[in-house]
This record gives structure tokens, C-alpha cells and sequence, in this order.
């Protein structure tokens, strides 16, 4: 699967805390830690933080990709989720530990929103240092196979003719279903109820349960659940067909109004703390980027229709703001939120 361009985008948990509220969870962080720590790290085990529940794509990549970063780091990674308020949770655990590279964030791209939305202050570019970012993936709308919505117009009239009977389940503000169907709704005046969950696992989960009617989840969450019979994959977000899932439908087959916001879909990527040493991101970054050349590993960001990127350094900086720029100007157009991305002198990615 080739990346057309640099992507974009926003991917899954709950909105459960403002701006202020976590901002007060911790300020000045102490670096605990020298280039000179490098020469020994890792001496201890390190701590992975998840930023979303089990069974999501994030947490999936993250315990696959765990195991091959623990050979060429030598040393353990101990892996666990801290899901909550869209992932700012977990984001605002890491950034209060010390910035000594012992404590990494497993994250996808919603970092990238806080701010616009209110939901933090954190932000990957001015708190975190990218130890790599893994890949790009694609969004997926959903349904249950016996759902009577065929296809994605299906979905779509009904919507438009029983404003809020359809229930949609979200993963919190600024997550992936919750985006899409702010980009409907500004696009074809779609209204959906919407059910807040902790994540993709979650997400699946209650679909399975018919809690929900409908959800948008990472193609490479939603696959297995798709190639097992359970889910119906109306359309990828995407101008495209997919590689992975060749007879599901773009989008923009159905809507070529939806051109504009595309292409667009969640990431992953391994962070440290800003005030970690460079030595030791030095370390991380080169460990990572070598575990990610396993080939199984390799096949399974295929399977799961994940783009592979394995970038660090000023590349995954650049795409960080290329990502950050293109999703929430994209927001804001789609009038999901009132706040301008010019209020934190993010610039429209023509405009950079």
C-alpha cells in the first residue's frame, strides 16, 4: 500500500476531563536523568503506558512491536493501559514521571487535538520527544454483518431522515467516530446519538453486544472482525480503495465532497518526555527503528492495513506538524470545535 501523502489525522477514548483539570495533575518536570545515564540504559525495566484500552489498534501495535524493541534495547518493557479522557490520561501520567526514558508513551495522533478541543494542554510537539513514529493507518465505518444498513447511503438517508435514532458509538471527544461524524454531519447533515466507550476494544465490543447501531474504528482494529463475519465495512475514509480491504467502497465513491478532508487516519507512535537526554531518545529511537524491521512484523502492519513509516527524529517532527496542522484546521472547518488552531499559532498546512 503506497501513502499518497503525508497523513493526517485523529484516532479513540473518553472525554472526561478539561484542559484545566489535568493541567493541574503536574507542572515542572525534573529531568532525573544525564547523557551519561545512556552508556547503562537501560538498568531497569521500562514502562510502557498505552494510552488506549485493550484490543484497540494502538494497544495491538504496541504489545507486538514490544517485544522486538526489549532485543535490541536489552532490557524489559513493562506494558499497561491508561486509558481515559481521549488518551490524555495516559499522556498526562508519562509527562509527569521523570524524563529519564523509563517511562514511554504508546500513543496515537488525538495528542494532536488537545488543545483545540480543551481536553488538555499537553501536546506532542512542545511535551514530548517522538521515539518513533510506527505508521499511518485508515479509518473504517462499521456495522454489524446482519445490520439492514447495506452500504453506507444506506446509513447516511436514514440518518438524514431520523435525525438521532441511530445510535453511534465514540470513543470521546476528539476520537475517531466522534471526528467522522462531525465531518457528516457538516458534509450531509447527518445527526447521530452518540454513546461515549473507552476505545476501540470497547467500540467492537458493544457493536457485537448491539449496543451501538454503528461506529468508526481503525481498519486495523476493525480487519479480524470483518474477515470473521461479525462486522460490515461500508466505507474507508479514504480517496482511495485500500489494499487491505480492496471491496470496501472510498468515501469519496459515494461523496466526492469529502475530497477536501482527505487523506486522513490514525497513527502510532513511542514518545518520551521533552526533557529526556538526547543520548538516551538516541538509544530508544535507534532500538525502535530496528525492532521495526522484523519482517513479521512487518506482515502484521500489512494485515492490519497499517502503512508502515518507522521515522524518528526531525522527520517524525515534521510529520507530527504536518499531522497536527491538516487535523485540526479539518476540525475546525467541520465545525466540531470553536476554537481556532490560529489561537495556538498552528498554520493551515497551505500556509507553512
Amino acid at each position: 500500500m503506497s501513502m499518497k501523502k503525508r497523513v493526517k489525522l485523529i484516532g479513540s477514548a473518553l472525554f472526561l476531563t478539561p484542559m484545566l483539570l489535568l493541567a493541574a495533575c503536574g507542572g515542572g518536570n525534573d529531568t532525573g536523568a544525564s547523557n551519561e545515564d545512556a552508556e547503562n540504559y537501560p538498568e531497569r525495566d521500562i514502562s510502557g503506558v498505552i494510552q488506549w484500552g485493550e484490543g484497540g489498534a494502538t494497544d495491538n501495535i504496541s504489545r507486538t512491536l514490544a517485544p522486538l524493541a526489549e532485543e535490541e534495547l536489552g532490557g524489559t518493557l513493562v506494558m499497561e493501559n491508561r486509558e481515559g479522557a481521549s488518551g490524555a490520561t495516559g499522556a498526562q501520567y508519562v509527562y509527569d514521571q521523570p524524563a529519564d526514558g523509563y517511562t514511554l508513551l504508546f500513543g496515537a495522533e488525538n495528542p494532536n487535538l488537545y488543545q483545540v478541543l480543551g481536553i488538555s494542554e499537553r501536546d506532542y510537539l512542545t511535551d514530548f520527544e517522538p521515539v518513533s513514529i510506527i505508521g499511518q493507518s485508515y479509518a473504517g465505518i462499521v456495522v454489524k454483518e446482519d445490520s439492514p444498513f447495506e452500504s453506507l447511503e444506506d446509513l447516511i438517508d436514514y440518518s438524514t431522515e431520523n435525525p438521532g435514532d441511530i445510535t453511534m458509538g465514540t470513543s470521546g471527544e476528539g476520537g475517531l467516530p466522534h471526528v467522522a461524524s462531525a465531518m457528516l454531519q457538516a458534509e450531509l447533515g447527518t445527526e447521530f446519538n452518540q454513546v461515549p466507550y473507552d476505545g476501540d476494544g470497547p467500540l467492537a465490543t458493544a457493536l457485537l453486544g448491539d449496543e451501538i447501531d454503528a461506529t468508526v474504528l481503525a481498519v486495523s482494529a476493525a480487519q479480524e472482525y470483518v474477515e470473521s463475519g461479525d462486522f460490515r465495512m461500508l466505507a474507508v475514509i479514504n480517496d482511495e480503495p485500500l489494499d487491505s480491504a480492496p471491496d470496501v467502497p472510498a468515501i469519496t465513491e459515494a461523496y466526492p465532497e469529502f475530497e477536501k478532508y482527505l487523506p486522513w487516519g490514525p497513527f502510532q507512535g513511542v514518545f518520551a518526555h521533552k526533557d529526556t537526554p538526547d543520548a538516551i531518545i538516541d538509544k530508544l529511537s535507534d532500538s525502535f527503528e530496528k525492532a521495526q524491521e522484523n519482517e513479521e512484523f512487518q506482515e502484521t502492519l500489512e494485515n492490519l492495513g497499517v502503512n508502515p513509516l518507522n521515522i524518528n527524529g526531525e522527520e517524525a517532527i515534521e510529520y507530527l506538524e504536518q499531522n497536527r496542522s491538516t487535523s485540526t484546521w479539518m476540525l475546525y472547518d467541520a465545525g466540531a470545535t470553536e476554537t481556532s488552531p490560529e489561537e495556538f499559532d498552528i498554520p493551515r498546512v497551505d500556509e507553512e
